[in-house]
This record gives C-alpha cells, sequence and structure tokens, in this order.
C-alpha cells in the first residue's frame, strides 16, 4: 500500500504546486508574497494526504 501511496503523493503535489504557480502568474501575485502562499498550500496538501493514508490504512 505505501509502495503505490508514496508516489501518487509526489505526483499529487508536483500537480498542486504547477497549479499553485498557474494561481500566482494569473492573480499576480507578488513575489516576496510567493513563498508564504506555496508554503501554506504544500502544508494543507500534506496533512490532507497524511490523514487519507491514515484513514485508509486504519479503516
Amino acid at each position: 500500500m505505501i509502495i503505490l501511496y508514496i508516489p501518487l503523493a509526489v505526483l499529487i503535489l508536483y500537480f498542486i504546486n504547477s497549479l499553485t504557480n498557474a494561481l500566482c502568474i494569473q492573480k499576480e501575485i507578488p513575489e516576496e508574497r510567493q513563498p508564504k502562499v506555496f508554503r501554506t498550500i504544500n502544508i494543507l496538501i500534506t496533512i490532507l494526504l497524511i490523514s487519507s493514508f491514515v484513514e485508509v490504512t486504519f479503516t
């Protein structure tokens, strides 16, 4: 299970980051605010991925 989940999680994080980059470009978010936006989104997606892994594994 974990062998399939980790590559999928990395792929999801990659696509979310590319979508976040497109959002920053489209909304013209200043360069100094972009790291905060990326950090926030990455933390939230990581929490979501970990909680979904725990739910699938232990239920």
